[in-house]
């Protein structure tokens, strides 16, 4: 089964963090493999972008305003859209990775390990599969 960049060209992404640095080093990260067709500074932002550019995959910070980004990708999921969800967060506890992949994350990745683990998770979820940074350990 041909992966989604094989069948639109490059994947599409919607970067969502209420830290404007942040955002700023994913997109820069990003860019060179991916297309960034927009970004966010809180979830309810971030669903807007989702509902109107339909990304391939949206990276979410979990910690935001206006809606968080579990809430952002319930909201996504609920309404059918076909994106990917992506959270990339500060937080390594195990509880908080058990709420992102109910709320249908395909990838969680820690900020500390954006580097290394961020684009891994795309490529995972552009091929159905979960990525969780390896140093969140599920017990």
């Amino acid at each position: 089964m041909p992966s989604l960049e094989q069948k639109k060209g490059r994947v599409r992404l919607v970067v969502a963090d209420d830290n404007k640095e942040v955002r700023d080093k994913v997109v820069q990260l990003l860019r060179p493999d991916f297309d960034v067709i927009g970004t966010a500074g809180d979830g309810g932002s971030a669903c807007e972008a989702v509902f109107l550019l339909k990304p391939d995959i949206v990276i979410l910070d979990i910690s935001m305003s206006v809606m968080s980004g579990i809430e952002a990708a319930k909201k996504i999921k609920r309404k059918g859209a076909k994106t990917k969800a992506i959270f990339l967060t500060v937080h390594e506890d195990p509880d908080f990775v058990r709420v992102a992949l109910r709320a249908g994350a395909r990838g969680y990745v820690v900020k500390s390990h954006m580097a290394s683990d961020l684009i891994a998770a795309i490529n995972a979820a552009i091929e159905d599969k979960l990525f969780v940074s390896p140093s969140c350990t599920l017990k």
